[in-house]
């Protein structure tokens, strides 16, 4: 048995400010991915990943009982796919904010979910607001509060623009200019985040007023030009916005940025060679860059590992 292929993702725009109803685009990421599969020669890896579908099951088999009219599973068969040796293959780094937990999710729901809503059909706001609950249900296993995006542009492969909470939609995005000396690409931080304690950071942070203030008329503000702006490939415009919107993340989610990239972050900024952003809830993992000129940004960050994601 070897399941169909689910993509990684990149949230370009939206980290955290999606909580508070700003906008968001999320986009698949083909470079990494996984797949269900089963062998009968186990290796650490594949060895840990049955014991965490395992637990996986076991929660699902629960949330069913609990929420019956959201989602319910053929729990026989995934109990018999585990005890024959299945697995989750995947390529997809755990802590890197790409997605790895909910490309898993998307396979589990794409096997086992009875009466799933397919990616053939015709899928109208409230069948993606469906998927998205359910999505957020089933992930909340790994993170203890998801919003269910990551699942779900895997399992639609497809860009996501997310206009509020309850208005989301599969977009297209501008062509790749392949020659384009503009880029967006990846920085491996080399340190693996953890989800759920800088979720919790952020929701402490939210308690206070400043904090909250700074996050409407600011992040929010800001994130909803840079989707606005790269949408429409206005590049002047969203460079202007980035630059902001990397101030205001370096100023004010500090605990979300690993140290030693704090000098590298403000860097940047001074010198427009490159902006920095997080990518997903950071903590580790990726960071995410947009620059004007690739070659000069990879000059300035020559001792760093970046991957380009995508050309202007």
């Amino acid at each position: 048995m070897k399941g169909p292929l689910f993509y990684s993702k990149i949230l370009l725009f939206g980290e955290y400010g999606i909580i508070k109803d700003s906008k968001g685009l999320s986009i698949p990421y083909n470079f990494f991915k996984g797949a269900l599969k089963k062998t009968k020669t186990h290796s650490e890896i594949s060895e840990k990943s049955a014991l965490a579908l395992q637990k996986f099951y076991t929660y699902l088999a629960e949330l069913q009982k609990t929420q019956p009219d959201l989602v319910t599973f053929d729990l026989e068969a995934f109990q018999q796919d585990i005890d024959e040796g299945m697995y989750f293959d995947s390529s997809i780094p755990q802590g890197y904010g790409v997605g790895s937990s909910g490309a898993l999710v998307a396979a589990v729901y794409d096997r086992y979910a009875k009466d799933k809503i397919t990616v053939l059909e015709n899928l109208t706001r409230d069948k993606l607001l469906k998927l998205k609950g359910i999505f957020g249900a089933m992930e909340s296993f790994f993170h203890g509060k998801s919003s269910g995006l990551d699942p779900l542009n895997s399992y639609l492969s497809l860009p996501i623009l997310i206009n509020s909470k309850d208005h989301i939609e599969p977009t297209g995005i501008p062509s790749q200019k392949r020659a384009g000396k503009g880029a967006v690409f990846l920085l491996d931080s080399g340190v693996i985040g953890e989800t759920a304690p800088m979720v919790k950071i952020f929701m402490e942070n939210m308690e206070q007023e400043a904090f909250s203030e700074m996050l409407q008329k600011e992040f929010v503000h800001y994130t909803n030009a840079c989707v606005d702006d790269f949408l429409k490939a206005d590049v002047k415009s969203l460079f202007s916005n980035i630059k902001s919107l990397s101030h205001v993340v370096l100023e004010n989610f500090k605990p979300m940025i690993p140290e030693k990239f704090h000098k590298i972050w403000k860097k940047g900024i001074d010198t427009n060679a490159y902006y920095l952003k997080l990518c997903g809830s950071g903590g580790g993992g990726y960071i995410l860059g947009f620059t004007e000129d690739i070659e000069r940004a990879q000059k300035a960050l020559k001792n760093y590992k970046l991957e380009v994601v995508y050309n202007f």
